[in-house]
């Protein structure tokens, strides 16, 4: 496996932990962190400045981490502990809410 994915991992896993503490501080709702990932998760999905080479599946993979993150998010707002495997897995097995996603925020 590629070192650089297994870093990544660990930068996922820290990001979540860090969504966790927001919302169990009450500094942010689990419903406000999903918005500012969604949103995020949009600008990605609708830059008009990427390069037209990359393929509707390198957009997605770009995507990934968003979905993961949100997952994650809702996930652990109900007290579920997923690994990354299982939730990388749920990400992959799921089309693309698009009708939420592009819903979401506006």
């Amino acid at each position: 496996m590629n070192t650089a994915n297994l870093q990544l991992e660990g930068v996922y896993a820290a990001i979540a932990a860090l969504m966790a503490a927001l919302r169990d501080k009450n500094l942010l709702s689990e419903g406000e962190i999903d918005a500012a990932l969604a949103h995020a998760e949009r600008c990605l999905a609708e830059d008009g400045a990427r390069p037209s080479e990359l393929s509707a599946s390198n957009v997605e993979a770009i995507r990934f981490p968003l979905r993961l993150l949100r997952l994650a998010n809702s996930r652990s707002a109900r007290g579920e502990d997923c690994t990354f495997t299982r939730l990388a897995a749920e990400v992959g097995r799921r089309k693309p809410d698009t009708e939420r996603t592009a819903g979401a925020g506006s």
